[in-house]
């Protein structure tokens, strides 16, 4: 009588490589990573060209003259990123969430039982597919922005002082919020919460800031708020008080790396 012999079961190395591309594949496979990228997108693409329309509109009303045109010319065009922060966002707490909700976290982590490549994985995925995408919008945006603008002789271009770091700024602040997001998805594991949680530092946070700025102690603490001190960034007309342009968006990397790293404690600590 013959015996069969068993197939030799195929193992593999968990890899920086196979992590990444595992990350990869279900970056691309959930459903909200299309929809909002494109949200963010088309929200950085078609309200700037409405943006830069609308104040082309205003520079024809010689009534009513902008002594600053030039200057707000930079920034008229980008200034949906704030639109876009909230999808881009989003999707940054739905690439842990996700897992969550399925329970397939457990999955992920069985097959990579360190636990924390599978965070980096995901965070260096979505960071560079985020910074590419929103840098392209970003730079077409505001070429096409100033082409609007051009109708009425004020324009900017890519030369004119900030410009060219503000137009650049915008994919960098919109990577670092999309990270932000995935940091509190990972604490709070929770979608409607780190969405919560996320909308209120992006949002909530800049409008008390607001009333803060009524205290004499208040107008300290304002300009260190995580929105405010990256959008520092992406202005050529700063507030009073405010933190130089990557000072401010040094704090709010700063921000979301405390985030990430007690993220990356609480995910080797806590049961998935």
């Amino acid at each position: 009588m013959t015996t069969a012999t068993a197939a030799p079961l195929r193992t593999g190395r968990v890899t920086v490589r196979r992590v990444l591309n595992s990350e990869w594949i279900k970056l691309w496979t959930l459903r909200s990573t299309f929809w909002s990228l494109l949200a963010a997108i088309v929200a950085t693409m078609a309200l700037g060209m409405l943006f830069s329309w609308g104040f082309a509109s205003r520079l024809g009303d010689h009534s009513r003259p902008i002594d600053d045109a030039a200057t707000m010319a930079v920034t008229v065009p980008l200034r949906p990123y704030v639109i876009a922060q909230l999808a881009v966002g989003v999707l940054g707490v739905m690439v842990i969430t996700g897992e969550y909700s399925t329970g397939m976290i457990r999955a992920t982590l069985s097959a990579v039982p360190g636990r924390l490549p599978v965070l980096w994985a995901k965070a260096a995925v979505f960071s560079v597919v985020v910074l590419i995408l929103m840098e392209i919008a970003s730079f077409a945006t505001f070429l096409g922005g100033e082409a609007i603008l051009s109708s009425r002789h004020v324009q900017a271009t890519l030369s004119s002082p900030q410009a060219l770091r503000i137009v650049i700024g915008v994919g960098l602040y919109l990577t670092v919020v999309g990270l932000l997001g995935t940091a509190l998805g990972t604490i709070i594991r929770s979608t409607a919460g780190a969405i919560a949680a996320l909308f209120g530092i992006l949002l909530v946070l800049p409008v008390l800031g607001e009333v803060l700025n009524l205290t004499s102690w208040g107008k300290h603490i304002t300009p260190y708020l995580p929105s405010n001190a990256g959008g520092d960034l992406l202005t050529n007309a700063p507030d009073p008080g405010s933190l130089a342009p990557w000072t401010g968006f040094g704090v709010f990397v700063l921000y979301t790396a405390v985030a990430m790293a007690v993220a990356a404690y609480l995910l080797k600590r806590r049961d998935a």
